[in-house]
């Protein structure tokens, strides 16, 4: 049976361990599953051969849990969590959450904001001068100076705001083996310049030659079109094959970031998901309740890291890369064994998936040997000539998960990328995706229906989408199940005016569409839509965006896309009105709204216009009737 790793100085004697090579703070709780960075990235240093301890959402007011295991005798890794902690803290409209999926019973408060900062710095308090090594999502997507939506202002890299020594971007494995092992070797920290997927400071008189730079971080946060220039710079530059150094002045320090690591082999990602998790949250948080995070992953397999969609609103291109990495099927299919074993395994796989579940191969031969093409897109607006789109092993993959006994249904939930497989001229994916694979929804993401917005977004036009529902359905209706597609949407993205979310509410009028939910977009660090939001500009073209900024704009917008609640039938009068668009607001087959009753004209009898009928009033209830219910209500 696999050990958790030591989170207490008790788990540390339990074990005769002294003192620890290395420590991992980190702002989730410790699940010890393969879909949680910090299991990764701790069981992967433990490989190496060194032993490494867990601490967990520390308090950040006192020293006592930073202390609790001593001083490691190399140094720390520092992340957020699986999220940005400020994403995991505030909505879109910026209120506070009130669940935390990562923590204990999902409470609210046991990480800080910008938790990486918080926690790094405190190390530096209490520890000194040892080695900080800090990564994970919140530290890659802010490895520049970058816009930041809740300060509503640039802010410098994460890296000199922490103070910390290096900075791991990506996915991480690949680098932190080579960083421990030379730690371990005697090389300080400020020797280790030359690690790619690392981004280190120095001072000026020492950056390296050929690397592309970015205006500095002074310019960026004055000068709009300086801001998307080093945007492009940086997104251009994170490919394995081409990529070069990226540097960007910040005072009187130079950030640099070394070349992307390259992606792991097919053999290597097997190595990392065969590393002995125990897949599950640590024991401590029983009487919490556990960790609601691990419900949606607990029996569902990543079989693929990696998107070459790179919508521009999405950060996975900026972190993972546009290229794909595999496991092997043998791989996958002990992974699924494995869940058939497990105490809670009732007969079903949740998803077989990763960032894009369809993904198995590269785009194109080509990207192997030049990178992927700079500045472009595979799929959007219309999929390269040079796009190969093939299922055969995917489906293949599916089929022998399905045949293991113990396995009832195996749903596939990540999201397919339905343009790439329209691009299949074999329907035999597809065909069984609809048969065997959809838990009565399958979710996809249009985002929209506006050219103009899908293009600023980064996404196929929406006849793609219109051809793809057309034979989901169709192959549905031939196999006799009632299934539905449930579309992602989202509001207010750079791009959208009021006239194009005007357009999408028709759209899902004609369609018959109803979403429960609808996304605000979030301007997050590490994307191209951020840079448009903050800028009004797009970076690749440098020609304006319209940007929908002010609350009420954002909730007219939002409140189209469910223009069929009466909640929203005021915000959605006014923006049809401010649209231009009055003729939608009636009782026509194309109306969107009822027109209000106290507009109405109603026909003029005997010289006089009827009047609302009075209502009459209930007889007040006297209180000596009034009985007590047994529950203490009237």
């Amino acid at each position: 049976m696999n050990q958790f790793l030591p989170i207490s100085r008790e788990d540390m004697d339990a074990r005769g361990i002294e003192q620890l090579d290395f420590i991992i703070v980190t702002g989730d709780a410790y699940v010890d599953h393969p879909s949680f960075g910090t299991a990764i990235i701790s069981r992967v240093i433990e490989a190496e051969g060194y032993t490494i301890g867990v601490i967990s959402q520390p308090d950040w007011r006192s020293n006592r849990d930073f202390t609790r295991m001593g001083r490691p005798k190399y140094g720390f890794f520092v992340n957020s969590g699986n999220i940005d902690s400020m994403v995991a803290h505030y909505t879109v409209a910026k209120k506070r959450r009130s669940e935390d999926a990562y923590t204990p019973g999902g409470q609210m408060g046991k990480r800080p904001d910008r938790a990486v900062i918080v926690y790094s710095k405190k190390l530096r308090e209490i520890f000194g001068d040892i080695p900080i090594i800090i990564g994970g999502l919140e530290a890659s997507l802010r490895r520049f100076a970058h816009y930041d939506y809740w300060d509503d202002a640039v802010r410098p890299s994460i890296l000199l705001d922490s103070q910390a020594d290096l900075l791991s971007y990506g996915m991480g494995e690949l680098q932190t083996a080579e960083i421990v092992n030379r730690l371990a070797a005697g090389e300080p920290i400020g020797n280790l310049t030359d690690i790619r997927g690392t981004c280190y400071l120095c001072d000026p008189a020492q950056t390296p030659l050929g690397a592309a730079q970015c205006p500095d971080y002074a310019q960026v946060c004055t000068d709009k079109m300086a801001y998307c220039k080093a945007t492009k710079i940086q997104m251009d530059q994170q490919d394995e094959i081409y990529g070069k150094t990226v540097i960007q002045r910040h005072g009187n320090r130079m950030l640099v970031q070394n070349p992307p690591m390259r992606v792991l082999t097919t053999e290597e990602l097997d190595r990392v998901y065969a590393l002995p998790y125990t897949r599950t949250w640590h024991p401590s948080y029983q009487q919490a309740g556990g960790v609601p995070g691990i419900e949606e992953v607990e029996f569902s397999i990543a079989h693929n890291r990696g998107c070459f969609g790179n919508c521009n609103f999405c950060s996975i291109a900026f972190h993972q890369g546009r290229k794909i990495a595999v496991r092997s099927e043998e791989s996958v299919l002990r992974e699924a064994e494995l869940l058939t074993t497990l105490p809670n395994f009732k007969g079903y796989i949740h998803d077989v998936g990763g960032p894009t579940a369809n993904f198995r191969h590269p785009s194109c031969k080509k990207q192997l040997t030049q990178g992927l093409c700079k500045g472009k897109k595979c799929l959007a607006p219309t999929p390269c000539p040079a796009l190969e789109a093939d299922h055969v092993e995917y489906l293949d993959l599916l089929r022998k998960i399905r045949a293991i006994p113990g396995i009832k249904r195996v749903f596939i939930r990540s999201g397919i990328r339905y343009d790439y497989l329209m691009q299949d001229p074999d329907d035999s994916f597809f065909r069984e995706l609809v048969e065997y694979h959809v838990s009565g929804q399958l979710k996809v993401a249009p985002e929209h229906c506006a050219n103009a917005v899908l293009d600023a977004m980064g996404k196929p036009h929406i006849e793609v989408y219109r051809a793809f529902a057309e034979k989901f359905y169709r192959i549905t209706r031939e196999i006799g199940k009632k299934q539905y597609l449930v579309p992602y949407l989202m509001s207010s993205h750079p791009g959208s005016t009021l006239k194009d979310a005007v357009e999408l509410a028709l759209f899902l009028k004609e369609n018959h569409i109803h979403p429960e939910q609808v996304q605000d977009f979030y301007p997050t660090p590490g994307t191209v839509s951020t840079c448009m939001f903050y800028t009004g500009l797009n970076p690749y073209t440098m020609k304006p965006v319209f940007v929908p900024k002010t609350p009420e704009e954002k909730a007219m917008q939002r409140a189209l896309l469910q223009y069929f609640l009466p909640k929203n039938r005021d915000l959605v009068l006014r923006a049809l009105r401010k649209a231009g668009r009055a003729d939608l607001i009636g009782s026509g087959p194309d109306c969107l709204v009822p027109t209000p009753f106290s507009e109405k004209t109603a026909p003029i009898k005997n010289g006089r216009q009827p009047q609302k009928p009075a209502t009459r009033k209930k007889p007040a209830i006297r209180n000596i009737h009034r009985k007590k219910h047994p529950g203490g209500k009237v």
